[in-house]
């Protein structure tokens, strides 16, 4: 049976049932791409933007996913070198002195200083600086002597079993009569109580 575009003018919606079959094929064309446009419009387009949001951050992740693979696998090398450095870091704070080490440490210093022949104008220890987990104290030291003298001296400073750093040196005069200023600064651990 033929069906004109008269009669699908002429469908009467209450009797769907008793549509041509032509118009019940269209109808259903219709309804289905209705729906798969509805259901495209309010769900598979945000999911189409979320998927395309995952792949321009798939290659950030795979990054950060090989940087986390790398310290796993290294994970053992790490805790051996962590234990390395504690204890490396546990001989470093027994160089320096204890608050009553540090009396004992300035006697050791200026013994250096004489004993290589060199004459004290000043010696002069300054107030403590806290620097974080220690505190620094800076020693204002002016010698007369000889160049070599001055090298030995440094050299006892530097072999002695505190840590003492030497710093802001200034070398005048000619000769064997020389004055050295030089600040000599030594450390002193800092516990959580702020004594060693």
């Amino acid at each position: 049976m033929a069906t004109s575009f008269s009669d699908l003018a002429d469908l009467d919606f209450s009797d769907v049932a008793g549509w041509p079959t032509v118009a019940k094929v269209i109808a259903i064309m219709a309804v289905c791409a209705a729906v798969l446009g509805a259901g495209y419009w309010f769900d598979t387009q945000h999911q189409l933007a979320e998927l395309e949001r995952a792949k321009a951050k798939e290659p950030e992740l795979k990054q950060a996913f090989e940087v986390k693979q790398n310290k796993a696998a290294n994970l053992d090398a790490y805790r051996t070198q962590k234990v390395e450095m504690e204890q490396s870091f546990g001989a470093m704070l027994r160089q320096l002195p204890s608050k009553t080490e540090v009396a004992e440490l300035l006697v050791d210093i200026s013994q250096a200083g004489i004993a290589n022949g060199l004459d004290f104008e000043l010696f002069k220890p300054a107030a403590e600086v806290p620097i974080e987990f220690y505190e620094e104290l800076p020693i204002k030291i002016r010698v007369t002597g000889a160049y070599h003298e001055f090298g030995q001296f440094v050299s006892d400073v530097a072999a002695l079993p505190r840590i003492v750093t030497l710093d802001n040196f200034s070398i005048k005069g000619s000769g064997d009569n020389l004055a050295m200023e030089v600040t000599a600064k030594t450390y002193r651990y800092i516990d959580d109580e702020g004594e060693e």
